[in-house]
């Protein structure tokens, strides 16, 4: 299995770096269609990025039905249950895709992953959130950055 997600995520990475540049536009609806496709790659290349690393993911873009956005990721790593928020940026300008994770986009992680064990009766599990980062710029092979945060209970 090592050698397979190693392998996908050299070709994901190729594949992301392949035409990543956005450019903002007029159109709002373009510009979000735009913003979409990038999150769907860097998430794409998250996933593989963590299968490398060892993770085995069960879950991509969860929603909760009583919170606003969704989990990009959730995996196990080990005996650990990772919730994983993946941020990716394709410019030079502006904040590092990590630091584009404010207080109020925790805070709304954790309700939706305390709601995600709940529903699971998971009371005991171990679990933490990480950050996965990439700055991916068009014709370069992305910059892969990832933080694990504390664990909870």
């Amino acid at each position: 299995m090592g050698l397979f997600a190693k392998g996908m995520y050299a070709l994901v990475s190729r594949w992301a770096a392949r035409d990543l540049q956005f450019e903002s536009t007029d159109d709002e609806t373009e510009e979000g269609r735009e913003r979409r496709r990038i999150g769907k790659r860097g998430e794409a290349l998250a996933y593989w990025f963590l299968r490398r690393q060892g993770y085995t993911v069960i879950r991509r873009n969860y929603r909760s039905l009583n919170h606003h956005g969704e989990i990009d990721l959730i995996a196990w790593d080990g005996p650990v249950l990772v919730f994983a928020e993946v941020k990716t940026r394709t410019t030079e300008k502006g904040n590092l895709p990590e630091e584009r994770v404010d207080h109020n986009q925790r805070n709304s992680l954790q309700a939706m992953a305390r709601g995600y064990l709940k529903r699971r009766g998971w009371t005991d599990v171990p679990y933490r959130f990480d950050i996965v980062a990439i700055d991916a710029r068009a014709g370069r092979l992305p910059q892969v950055r990832l933080y694990r945060e504390g664990l909870g209970r």
